[in-house]
């Protein structure tokens, strides 16, 4: 039988020209990552996996969702909960966000979700809820520690809720604010974002020729102004971006944690030991005391990437104890079809 047609939201609209603002702002949002919500009736309009909320206004993006399925599916602890496509109701099209369950387990209208730098440079930390609560105290929040996005992290972030909850931080991962208009969940977010707010550490000037040097025929020095520049000049940033993955995004467009040349070796000689041992080459190297390089061939994504780490350690005091994705997580996220398919559609 035909779906029936539901017309969108008059505040449809207002939520495209929100997202596509929201979307070209790299300290809310890197390459494909985030997404946004509205919901009417039993229908949820959610952005499009792997598409970028800064074309919000330029495509069509968004994609209905039937919710009473989808919410039965979640209260069940069903497994297609997982495969936001079941609930689409144009299955030919683009796919929902991953995170089509996250959004749905609000019963807000509007629902904005975003890869925050501020917010990041406190949920990847392991003293994470304390720290968030010297800044959060004036709103309805909670804190959900690290999971798989999906069905999973959808059901721990209902547990951790109230009805009067608006706010949550998502550890090692960002922030959903929740609102019944577009124009509120903004301000909140505005808010929200104002309150985590974070200076990024000053840092000497890259070292041009040493980067140069050692810079070979697939990477070249980030630009003067990148803020992976800063992790590379501090010998603790330098411990911290190497110790492993601190949110999915970059597992995901970067590869897990990150990669800093040995003293004396060139990139073209780390490339060809990775090579050797059947390894990726990474998109973006660290040259402990003179800078960042980044990949010739590193994808949008990668290099959307890649200034985030940059802006999240930089925030990051260096004696902070970091909490880190395990060995498992960063395999869910690597070998997960779903983000294959995000991947797919951001190289195009």
């Amino acid at each position: 039988m035909p779906q029936a047609v539901v017309h969108p939201p008059v505040d449809l609209a207002d939520l495209r020209a929100s997202s596509a603002r929201i979307g070209a702002d790299p300290l809310l949002i890197q390459g494909p990552g985030g997404n946004t919500s509205i919901k009417q009736g039993e229908v949820m309009w959610i952005k499009a996996s792997g598409t970028l909320l800064s074309e919000a206004l330029d495509r069509d993006i968004f994609v209905e969702v039937d919710l009473p399925p989808l919410d039965q599916a979640i209260a069940r602890e069903d497994p297609r909960a997982d495969q936001p496509t079941e609930f689409a109701r144009n299955p030919g099209g683009l796919r929902p966000s991953i995170e089509t369950s996250l959004h749905a387990v609000f019963p807000h209208r509007v629902v904005l979700h975003v890869h925050c730098v501020n917010t990041l440079a406190l949920a990847i930390r392991e003293d994470a809820r304390e720290r968030l609560a010297e800044r959060l105290g004036g709103f309805a929040w909670g804190f959900v520690p690290y999971a798989k996005p999906g069905a999973k992290l959808a059901a721990k972030t209902q547990a951790a809720r109230n009805p009067a909850t608006d706010v949550i931080v998502l550890g090692n991962h960002g922030l959903i604010v929740a609102g019944e208009t577009v124009a509120g969940a903004v301000t909140l977010l505005q808010s929200v974002v104002s309150a985590l707010g974070a200076t990024p550490a000053k840092s000497e000037r890259p070292d041009a020729a040493a980067l140069a040097s050692v810079a070979g025929e697939r990477f070249a020095p980030a630009p003067a102004d990148h803020p992976l520049h800063g992790v590379a000049l501090s010998p603790a940033r330098v411990a911290a971006a190497t110790g492993g993955s601190l949110y999915p995004d970059h597992v995901i467009f970067c590869g897990p944690g990150a990669t800093a040349l040995s003293p004396g070796e060139s990139a073209d000689t780390l490339a060809a030991r990775f090579e050797r041992r059947g390894l990726s080459l990474p998109p973006f190297l660290l040259v402990p005391g003179a800078g960042a390089l980044v990949r010739n061939e590193a994808s949008a994504g990668a290099i959307a990437l890649t200034r985030c780490l940059g802006e999240v350690l930089t925030r990051v005091p260096e004696d902070a104890r970091l909490h880190y994705l395990s060995d498992m997580e960063n395999r869910e996220l690597i070998d997960w079809d779903a983000e294959k398919y995000r991947q797919a559609l951001n190289a195009r």
